[in-house]
């Protein structure tokens, strides 16, 4: 499975539109949906800012792991 089928899957099953997680990258939904759609290619910068929105683990997105683990902080580690 390739990112962008990861971040759609991960997106609808937390019922969050496409706008409203292109309002949190302070970017228009049409651009979020490209880089959804794989027309364009999302920037890595994004990454943390979805990962904290949808509290995901970046590993999953990217496919390094089939294991949907919550986004967790290191300050929060550490604390």
């Amino acid at each position: 499975m390739y990112y962008t089928d990861r971040l759609q899957y991960i997106r609808e099953s937390k019922n969050i539109t496409q706008k409203k997680l292109a309002e949190a990258l302070n970017i228009k939904q049409q651009q979020y949906a490209r880089y959804e759609k794989g027309v364009n290619v999302m920037p890595v910068t994004y990454l943390p800012k979805i990962c904290k929105f949808l509290n995901v683990s970046s590993d999953y997105i990217l496919g390094l792991t089939d294991e949907i683990n919550p986004y967790k902080n290191n300050k929060e580690k550490n604390n």
